[in-house]
């Protein structure tokens, strides 16, 4: 039974999160809801270039779960003046992978999209986003590396302050660039991704700027870090990476897997997955929380409580994210109209959003528990388990009940889900056996 104490824990850890993150993807929406405007091929385009653009960040971002889980270890040993120093491996990582993988990335870019989507109106109005979304791998590398420790030192609030104002900012950037209002130039699809890079790298100074004033006692740019840290780091960082980005790429798959069954189809898939993206970011804020409590605690050398928190913070993910799934299962169409004007379309999308809303208990439960196990170092467990349901089961069951049975959309989001069940289920039995409870960070 989840005590009180316990509940008040997890949520003064996980709401400033949860309220940073719910910020970025509701604000994600209405760049969806703007973008929109321009029609179905900047939908679509957009779609696809956001998924491509999020596998090219995927080999970096795994640094925000390395950097957490050590300083969150480092807090509960006591070691208070090395906390920032994962940080600054982090970071030092997230440059040198983060400049030649962007210049890497921009370039082949047309090239990258036209394997998922071959569309010429897609590729028109996608390829430009793409190309101005890649220019911010660094800045993504860096804010995620901060995210890890303003959450490993239980300083969210720092986190979610910052990153509303720079999803707010990236709104009013869309306005000005997308549309060219006030005098700036109308940029359309391309002038959305320049609005992100330009947001994003703004988080990046503010995050600097905060950590001169919060972080220096704990390290930051002042104790360099040492060949273990860096080993350590990696160690936790690139399966999570890999995972990520095989994550993404399954998602790119995906969404190639519906662009084979139509433009339509493409373009309320688009919409379902950023509302899919809203609705899991409670139980994505509750896993990161997961992740600092079972971290600590095993810093702490109490394996016993570590396991508590896991199943704990589990339970309020699958309520929450239950909770809000019974929203796309009750009212699709309504939903739905906010981002689609096309009836035809709507009704295209409806059932297949009931199906998403109905499977989202498990997404909660699933997404504290992977975190957990992250927190725990188990990130090799984690990247077997994924990589094997979404490519060897969910990815081959959505193709043959789509393009090549042709049973519809509605079928291919079926796949999707079952898939996502089943790994929650593993998950759950990986953490009840406990083995990482002996992983050393």
């Amino acid at each position: 039974m989840l005590s009180r104490a316990s509940l008040i824990k997890i949520t003064t850890l996980s709401l400033p999160i949860i309220g940073a993150m719910m910020s970025q993807n509701i604000l994600n929406l209405i760049d969806t809801a703007m973008v929109g405007v321009l029609g179905a091929n900047a939908l679509a385009g957009v779609g696809v270039g956001s998924f491509a653009n999020f596998m090219g960040f995927a080999a970096i971002i795994g640094l925000s779960s390395g950097v957490q889980a050590m300083v969150s270890r480092r807090k509960g040993e006591g070691r208070l003046n090395e906390m920032a120093v994962p940080l600054n491996g982090g970071l030092v990582l997230a440059i040198c992978i983060g400049l030649p993988l962007s210049i890497l990335l921009y370039t082949f870019a047309p090239e990258i999209f036209l394997v998922i989507n071959s569309d010429p109106g897609v590729v028109g109005e996608g390829t430009p986003y793409l190309q101005a979304r890649l220019l911010a791998v660094v800045a993504v590398g860096c804010n995620f590396s901060f995210r890890g420790y303003w959450n490993g030192v239980g300083l969210s609030g720092v986190y979610f302050k910052t990153l509303l104002f720079v999803h707010t900012l990236n709104v009013v950037l869309n306005y000005l660039l997308i549309f060219g209002n006030f005098g700036f130039p109308e940029l359309g699809t391309e002038g959305a991704g320049l609005a992100t890079t330009i947001s994003l790298y703004t988080g990046t100074v503010i995050y600097v700027v905060m950590a001169f004033r919060l972080a220096r006692p704990h390290g930051f740019l002042v104790r360099t870090p040492r060949g273990e840290t860096m080993s350590t780091m990696l160690r936790l960082s690139v399966p999570n990476s890999v995972q990520q980005f095989l994550f993404a790429a399954g998602f790119t798959a995906f969404y190639w897997v519906i662009g084979q069954v139509g433009v339509n189809e493409l373009a309320v898939s688009n919409v379902i997955l950023n509302l899919l993206l809203v609705a899991v970011l409670p139980g994505m804020g509750l896993g990161l929380a997961a992740l600092s409590l079972v971290s600590e605690a095993l810093g702490r050398g109490k394996p016993d409580e570590a396991r508590q928190w896991g199943w704990d913070v589990a339970k309020v993910g699958g309520v929450a994210i239950g909770s809000i799934g019974l929203m796309g299962v009750l009212a699709p169409d309504l939903i739905l109209s906010g981002f689609i004007h096309t009836p035809e379309v709507i009704e295209l999308g409806r059932t297949s959003l009931q199906v998403v809303g109905a499977m989202m208990m498990f997404e909660g439960v699933g997404l504290v528990l992977l975190n957990a196990l992250l927190g725990a170092g188990a990130v090799a467990q984690v990247l077997r388990v994924s990589i094997i349901t979404q490519w060897c089961i969910g990815l081959p069951l959505a193709w043959l009940v789509g393009p090549y049975l042709g049973w519809g959309l509605i079928w291919i989001w079926i796949a999707n889900s079952l898939y996502r069940i089943l790994q929650t289920g593993i998950f759950a039995a990986l953490w009840h056996r406990g083995h990482w409870a002996k992983i050393k960070i």
